[in-house]
């Protein structure tokens, strides 16, 4: 780590872990949804196949805003919100179809995310200010 990177505020440093944690989750995720690919007879192998890797795709995307993120790279900011809409929207859904208390927590998480990223803290460091 650079020095700069070291004395990130708090909140930034929180951001960043946080949307690692994010990245990772997406590659268990891709991780079970290939194991159901080769495990389960699919009506649709082309429909799984897809998911599975618009899953991939999606886990390096986030650990990449992340690491954009605590490099300080102002550019990422945008992209780490639109991650936490996203798990909003994803969160919304399942409380209205699915598991609620699972929906709960992804839009608690998704807004807590997002405000630690807009926080004047993580502004600040960005040099957004």
């Amino acid at each position: 780590m650079t020095p700069r990177e070291l004395d990130s505020p708090a909140t930034l440093t929180w951001a960043v872990r946080l949307l690692f944690a994010e990245a990772v989750a997406l590659v268990v995720l891709t991780a079970y949804l290939l194991v159901l690919i080769f495990t389960t007879d699919f009506s649709s192998i082309v429909v799984a196949v897809a998911l599975a890797v618009f899953t991939a795709v999606g886990a390096f995307a986030v650990g990449l805003v992340a690491r954009s993120l605590a490099r300080r790279s102002s550019h990422a900011r945008g992209p780490a919100i639109v991650v936490q809409l996203f798990l909003i929207a994803a969160g919304g859904f399942l409380l209205q179809t699915g598991t609620p208390w699972i929906g709960i927590l992804l839009m608690a998480f998704g807004v807590g995310v997002g405000l630690l990223c807009v926080l004047p803290p993580t502004t600040r460091a960005l040099g957004l200010d």
